[in-house]
């Protein structure tokens, strides 16, 4: 190839890769924020429901509540106001209503009637207080005496060798008289494996939503959540996918109920995991989705890029050899 048509080659080959890395560059810097925004908004998508079935949750909890406050005036009073709402809503296991030692004096230091069901069996009624569940000692009354606010206790097991035993979160409010004194702490049980399923039924949900499932460019949407405490504790993750977090940054952005973005290994494998709060509750969902998911619209825009460019070359490359042979 002559001197003359060598830098012809040259320059057209030059042309056509600044080209392609322009053309690389703008794409990446518009895949970035598309996939930012994606993820973000997904992330905020699940919490946001989430935070609804709570929500959901609380104020059917506040029906039974009160109406255990208009019958204060005998045990069976109570219980029967327990029976007559609990059914209202299955998804709550059980509902209590924890009294302070001796407001009933017919039933001495404890009571606590629990009115619960396991699946689709009748509802049953237990007096669960005694000193094998000492309850005025238990950590949600403790809270609800002391803040005298409504709040979801941290996750516990609870375990009295029957049926019942199990793992859960429990929404607290205080009962108090006309005069300010405390009565009893009213609670509803709800189980992890319920929550459990409803962040699945979540996920696959906001999976199928077309703001999120369009325009995937090669992405399986291959994503799980998890929730995190504000000690950064994974409660409520899918079988087999606990999410352990050690970055202080994090933990920080979930104590203080920011959002963010962290890339991290789970179990050997390249994730990517966007998280922000439940505004309601001292708790954070986190996205988590496989590093490479994320990536495959730059990998597949990059090579199909590389590839234009190489057979462009190729073409230059032949005119301008032809113009040599035609000289």
């Amino acid at each position: 190839m002559k001197r003359q048509n060598w830098h012809l080659f040259l320059t057209i080959t030059i042309a056509i890769l600044l080209v392609v890395s322009l053309s690389y560059w703008a794409f990446l810097t518009a895949m970035r924020a598309e996939t930012n925004s994606r993820y973000t908004g997904l992330q905020t998508a699940i919490a946001t429901h989430l935070e609804n079935t709570i929500k959901g949750m609380e104020k059917s909890a506040v029906n039974v509540f009160n109406a255990v406050e208009k019958h204060l005036d005998s045990p069976d009073a109570v219980i029967a106001a327990l029976q007559s709402e609990a059914p209202l809503n299955p998804n709550v296991l059980g509902y209590f209503a924890a009294f302070e030692p001796y407001y009933f004096k017919s039933e001495g230091h404890w009571f606590e009637p629990y009115v619960h069901h396991i699946g689709n069996d009748p509802y049953q009624t237990s007096l669960v207080g005694g000193d094998a569940h000492d309850y005025i000692e238990s950590p949600w009354y403790v809270s609800a005496k002391k803040t005298k606010k409504t709040f979801w206790s941290d996750p516990y097991y609870y375990y009295d060798g029957t049926d019942i035993s199990g793992h859960y979160t429990t929404f607290v409010k205080p009962v108090y008289d006309k005069n300010g004194q405390l009565v009893c702490v009213c609670g509803a049980d709800v189980t992890f494996d319920w929550l459990g399923k409803e962040l699945e039924r979540i996920n696959e949900s906001c999976r199928q939503v077309p703001q999120i499932s369009k325009y995937m460019m090669g992405r399986n949407l291959d994503f799980y959540s998890v929730v995190m405490n504000k000690e950064g504790v994974c409660i409520l993750h899918p079988s087999e996918k606990y999410v352990p977090i050690d970055d202080v940054r994090v933990l920080d952005d979930v104590k203080n109920g920011q959002t963010g973005m962290i890339q991290m290994k789970i179990e050997g494998e390249p994730c990517t995991l966007y998280y922000g709060p439940i505004k309601s509750l001292e708790w954070s969902v986190f996205l988590v989705i496989p590093t490479f998911d994320i990536q495959k619209p730059f990998i597949y825009v990059g090579v199909a890029l590389a590839l234009l460019a190489a057979i462009a070359i190729l073409i230059a490359y032949i005119i301008c050899r032809r113009l040599r042979l035609q000289a």
